[in-house]
């Protein structure tokens, strides 16, 4: 009889179910249901929906019990750094707020009159990010302080819907990695840190690793979708997934995560929180079977994600395909940096990168393809900026690039990737979030017996395109 496995992953523009299975050691998928996310004005803050998002998490399910292919388990990741008050009687408390809302500005001098910045990253390794979870905290602090009055529980996001299916509060360990709250060689909260800050004790439960079983969908969950399973934590952050997927075991290898945010990084085994490491604004975050990523946040196809939807907008429906394939045909070399606080919320994505360009001295992108390829080449230029920093930092040459998620798909960056990196970089699977919310799941089931053995059969089991540099 088939085992399926339900991956619900739930990005920050979209979300979707997928099932997969194992046969003959290869892992097929089949997306079942699809979705749109993203914020939305409410009290004048960006906030998510989350009833809307647990109505389509449901709606998903269903499809499982129409198509006959029940999942043995099943488990959700999303997004970091963004998180649910519960109250005494599991109630939202206040807006769940989104992380490019604009309520963190100033928080992070908030933060540091009680913690320096230098000994945060000492305790946590943690890049500063404004919009982290620990400037989120502090925005509640200061502006909603009943909040920490009402408020008996927290969730990260991906925790609160596992709630939602079991009816248990249960804290993962990767995702709670991003709040900026845990202490990496404890593997646990640094409540000294939480303390200092005035933050609830009560909201920080004992934190669980990837493959841990929450429990069974509760029954309300179970008559709504007609069916019962197990819900097994993936490594909810959609990136330690991502990473979970990458297609090899071989050390001294860079990957990017590419999607709405480009992560790249390496795989380690210890965090570095040196002070060097700081400076670089290198983070640590945690991955499955307890190893580290070393990686940079970088903005990412945001930026063609934004300018997408303004050209819909005007009528110019283009797909994101026909967009790279159009930037590629442009001469254009105009770079913008792609970190630029600008480029985060902007009301339009298209006049930043021109703005960017003139106020540089730059030659200023006209046509949609033109700006479309200004944010390739800078995306590529970052990569390879980035590649230099990990080898200056880590004291260590890496000879390949391992590209996985939905920029995998996009040839003309990927082959500026290699360009500019110097090194073969291998693109593939696109699907790599769900494929390692699904392997978490089958090395809990015991399809595969570790990470190593996962990667060897997702390597087997979907296509990877090679590119190499350009002389």
């Amino acid at each position: 009889m088939e085992q399926y496995f339900l991956a619900v992953d739930i990005g920050a523009s979209s979300g979707r179910h997928i099932l997969g299975k194992v046969e003959k050691g290869r892992m097929s998928l089949e997306e079942i249901y699809r979705f749109p996310n993203g914020m939305k004005e409410v009290q004048g803050q960006l906030c998510w929906d989350l009833e809307e998002l647990w109505n389509h998490v449901k709606a998903g399910m269903k499809k499982c019990k129409e198509l006959g292919k029940i999942p043995v388990s099943m488990g959700v990741d999303t997004w970091a750094v963004d998180y649910v008050l519960l109250d005494d009687r599991d109630r939202v408390v206040g807006n769940t707020v989104g992380y490019r809302d604009q309520r963190t500005k100033a928080m992070d001098a908030e933060v540091s009159r009680v913690i320096p910045l230098e000994e945060l990253y000492g305790r946590t390794g943690i890049q500063k990010q404004i919009f982290n979870t620990i400037y989120q905290f502090m925005a509640v602090k200061k502006n909603h302080p009943e909040y920490l009055e009402q408020a008996r529980a927290m969730l990260m996001i991906p925790d609160y819907f596992h709630f939602l299916l079991t009816g248990k509060k249960c804290q993962e360990y990767t995702n709670a990695t991003t709040t900026q709250l845990v202490n990496p060689e404890a593997g646990d909260w640094d409540y000294e840190l939480i303390d200092r800050l005035g933050y609830p004790r009560q909201w920080f439960r004992e934190l669980s690793a990837p493959g841990t079983v929450v429990g069974e969908l509760s029954e309300e969950v179970k008559a709504e979708v007609g069916f019962s399973c197990q819900v097994v934590l993936p490594g909810t952050h959609d990136t330690a997934s991502a990473v979970a997927a990458v297609p090899s075991n071989e050390k001294d290898i860079l990957y990017i995560s590419s999607g709405t945010w480009s992560l790249m990084g390496t795989e380690r085994s210890r965090a570095d929180c040196s002070q060097e490491s700081r400076v670089h604004n290198f983070t640590n975050e945690g991955g499955c079977e307890y190893r580290f990523r070393y990686l940079k946040n970088i903005m990412g196809l945001w930026m063609i994600q934004s300018v997408k939807k303004e050209l819909a907008q005007a009528g110019e429906d283009y797909s994101f395909a026909q967009l790279c394939s159009m930037a590629g045909e442009e001469d254009i070399q105009s770079l913008v940096d792609c970190d630029d606080g600008r480029f985060l919320a902007p009301d339009s994505m298209t006049e930043a990168v021109r703005g960017y360009c003139r106020e540089s001295g730059q030659r200023e992108p006209r046509t949609a393809a033109q700006v479309a390829a200004v944010i390739y080449r800078s995306l590529a230029d970052c990569y390879r900026r980035t590649k230099e920093e990990l080898e200056e930092v880590t004291g260590k040459a890496y000879g390949q690039i391992h590209i996985v998620g939905g920029g995998a798909n996009a040839d003309f960056l990927n082959q500026l990737t290699a360009d500019g990196a110097g090194c073969p970089v291998y693109a593939g699977p696109t699907e790599a979030t769900a494929i390692g919310n699904l392997a978490v799941q089958m090395i809990r089931a015991g399809v595969y017996r570790n990470l190593k053995e996962a990667r060897e059969g997702i390597f087997r089991s979907f296509d990877i395109k090679k590119y190499e540099p350009r002389v």
